[in-house]
Parts: C-alpha cells; sequence; structure tokens
C-alpha cells in the first residue's frame, strides 16, 4: 500500500503552513516551491483541504493560505483522508460479502487489524507532533 503522490504533497503543505505564525499567510507559489510540489496540482490540493475545512484561502494582494485549525488539532489521518479518501486496505474490509472466498477467508481479519492499526496511528498522529520531530 502507498498513498498517493497528491496525499504525500497535501501533508508537505500541511507541515509548511502548521511551521507558519498562525496570523501569518503563504501564498501557495511559495508553498509550492519550498515543498517541491508542481503548482497546478497544489491549486487541487489546496482546494480540496480548504472543503475538508483544514485550510482558509484568500485570494489578492494579502490573499494566502492558513491553517483552519492549530497543528495539534489536525490529524495525519485527517489530511490523507481529504486528499484519498477513507482508508481501504482491501475492498473487503468494508464489505465482507466483496470476499470471493465468503466468511473462511482466513486474510479478512488480517486486513482489518491492519487497516484498524494503521488509522489509529494515523489519527494519533497531529502535526504539532510532526513539528516536533523535525526540529
Amino acid at each position: 500500500m502507498q498513498i498517493t503522490r497528491q496525499a504525500d504533497y497535501a501533508v508537505r503543505a500541511v507541515i509548511y503552513l502548521a511551521h507558519l505564525d498562525g496570523s501569518e499567510r503563504a501564498a501557495t507559489s511559495i508553498v509550492a516551491e519550498e515543498q517541491h510540489i508542481p503548482p497546478s496540482f497544489l491549486a487541487k490540493i489546496i482546494s480540496q483541504l480548504s472543503i475538508a475545512g483544514l485550510l482558509h484561502t484568500s485570494r489578492g494582494a494579502r490573499g494566502g493560505v492558513t491553517l483552519a485549525r492549530e497543528p495539534k488539532d489536525i490529524t495525519l489521518l485527517e489530511v490523507v483522508e481529504a486528499i484519498d479518501g477513507p482508508i481501504q486496505l482491501n475492498e473487503c474490509v468494508g464489505d465482507e460479502k466483496r470476499c470471493a472466498l465468503g466468511e473462511g477467508c482466513p486474510l479478512r481479519s488480517v486486513w482489518c487489524k491492519a487497516q484498524d492499526e494503521l488509522v489509529k496511528r494515523l489519527k494519533a498522529t497531529n502535526f504539532a507532533d510532526l513539528m516536533m520531530q523535525a526540529a
């Protein structure tokens, strides 16, 4: 399993914004340049994160992007799911009827436990924690 490039870019953008002073806005062009994200790709990501309530955007000469909440209140899970949708390691995790092997499948419980652990870890990791690790 690998998160999408778009989710990786979203995480990088949020980390960058988390390092700014709470009232400071960043131009998307600066975020794109500093985080090595194609600007056209970043525009779509910023839009998705804004719709998810994770970022505030404003246009104009004093415009830019800021976090909608404190870094400690934004989880890695929220950012990844805002871009990629809900975490699902295998289609049978969400619907056991989708398993060709049925109820006797020895793998479904492994996929379910692994997904639960991944979701729990991503949910427990906030951007304040990530900033502390980088310092």
